[in-house]
């Protein structure tokens, strides 16, 4: 097996263990109730998103099928993407392993539960930030590692 699908498998699967696992604990949390964890600036707190990232489609009637095919979508432009990739790009490689897993963590949740599990808060003084968990934390940690990536290509032809 090429070395790129090796390294997106091995970050696609820890990924979605991993999402999936904490999501299966953190719906013992109770819900709507903070639970320290470092001191009151990340703490465990239970919610339930049935929209997108920061309440968005929340009030649409189909945002449960709208955003589950779009996740389908994502996923399966990630693989024709990871075929685009060299051997030799790991980095990218373990980027879309990490997007694929997020995008597809949250459509099992969407399609088991009708709304996708968050359970990490950070707060800082008045700011509080929305919650979220495993798999939105690692498509945005995937999009960073691709634009820094992609960044560090550019430098190297200029």
């Amino acid at each position: 097996m090429p070395r790129r699908y090796t390294v997106f498998t091995i970050a696609a699967l820890l990924t979605l263990v991993a999402d999936q696992l904490t999501k299966l604990w953190a719906r013992g949390l109770p819900y709507g109730r903070p639970v320290p964890f470092l001191g009151s600036f990340w703490q465990w707190e239970l919610s339930f998103n049935p929209g997108s990232a920061f309440g968005l489609f929340n009030n649409m009637a189909s945002a449960k099928y709208f955003l589950s095919i779009i996740g389908i979508v994502a996923c399966i432009a990630i693989l024709f993407m990871l075929r685009r990739t060299r051997d030799d790009q790991a980095w990218g490689a373990a980027a879309y392993g990490l997007i694929f897993a997020g995008a597809l963590g949250n459509v099992i949740d969407r399609i088991l539960f009708g709304k996708v599990t968050d359970f990490v808060l950070w707060q800082v003084s008045f700011y509080r930030h929305p919650q979220f968990n495993v798999a939105d934390a690692a498509l945005v940690a995937g999009i960073i590692i691709l634009v820094l990536d992609i960044g560090k290509k550019k430098e190297a032809r200029t």
